[in-house]
C-alpha cells in the first residue's frame, strides 16, 4: 500500500499524525510512506514516525522534495503533482484553513480517483 501524507506546514498535532498512521499499519500492515519532506508540519511529524516506528514496523518511505530555490513558489504545486501521479492507494490529510498546498494535494489526488481522508486537528 502507498500512501500519501499531506498537510499543513503549522500542524502540530502529534497525535493525529501517529495515531493515523499506527491505525493504518494496524490494519493494512507495513506500506510505503510518501511525504513532501517539509521541515515542520504533518510532514516532519510523518518523517519522525517513520524513524521512531514505521521503519521498525515495516515501513519505507519517500520524501518528494520541493525545489524552492530553482522553481520559486511553482515549487509546492509541481511537487504535489508528481506525488499524486505516481500513484497512491490513499492519500491522509491534515489541513488548517490557512494552507493551500494540503488542498491542492487533496484536489490532485480527488481528480486522479484516489482516496482521501481528512484528519481534523485537535
Amino acid at each position: 500500500m502507498r500512501v500519501i501524507v499531506t498537510g499543513s506546514r503549522k500542524w502540530t498535532d502529534r497525535g493525529a499524525v501517529y495515531g493515523a498512521l499506527e491505525t493504518l499499519r494496524f490494519h493494512h500492515g507495513a506500506f510505503m510512506l510518501v511525504h513532501g519532506a517539509c521541515a515542520t508540519g504533518a510532514d516532519a511529524i510523518a518523517e519522525e514516525w517513520f524513524e521512531i516506528l514505521g521503519r521498525r514496523g515495516g515501513c519505507e518511505r519517500v520524501k518528494y522534495k520541493a525545489a524552492w530555490e530553482t522553481r520559486g513558489k511553482a515549487a509546492g504545486p509541481e511537487r504535489n503533482q508528481r506525488m499524486i501521479e505516481a500513484g497512491a492507494d490513499l492519500v491522509l490529510a491534515f489541513p488548517l484553513p490557512e494552507g493551500s498546498g494540503t488542498q491542492h494535494t487533496m484536489k490532485l489526488a480527488a481528480e486522479a480517483g484516489i482516496e482521501v481522508r481528512v484528519i481534523e486537528h485537535e
